[in-house]
């Protein structure tokens, strides 16, 4: 299975963009799906996570209230809606399936694709 990110771009404070996951190769819609990133010099961060039936969301301190993950199963595709987006949320910004146990831990996770660069203007 291969996943792409995309839907990355370059964006002033308080906007919004969404991202986008889609898998090629198998259907991941019976897996947990994650969102890391990760800025330059600083080792990559868990965002957001989502189960499989979409019945639970998980989000990192740093962006609750202002990211949304979502997945669209028909589409095979997972999203990120992210808001109110800050200078300090600037970073590659990747998807994986979840194999593993740690939801918050990036090691749980497999299938990296490559990412889509954020870049926030202040």
């Amino acid at each position: 299975v291969q996943l792409q990110a995309s839907g990355g771009g370059l964006v002033q404070a308080g906007g919004s963009l969404r991202l986008s996951c889609a898998a090629s190769g198998r259907t991941f819609s019976s897996y947990d799906m994650g969102w890391f990133r990760q800025a330059p010099g600083k080792e990559r961060e868990f965002v957001a996570a989502i189960t499989w039936g979409a019945s639970s969301t998980y989000y990192a301190d740093s962006v609750k209230g202002r990211f949304t993950i979502s997945r669209d199963t028909a589409k095979n595709t997972v999203l990120l809606q992210m808001n109110s987006l800050k200078p300090e949320d600037t970073a590659v910004y990747y998807c994986a399936i979840k194999r593993g146990i740690a939801t918050y831990d990036a090691y749980s996770y497999d299938y990296w694709g490559q990412g889509t660069l954020v870049t926030v203007s202040s």
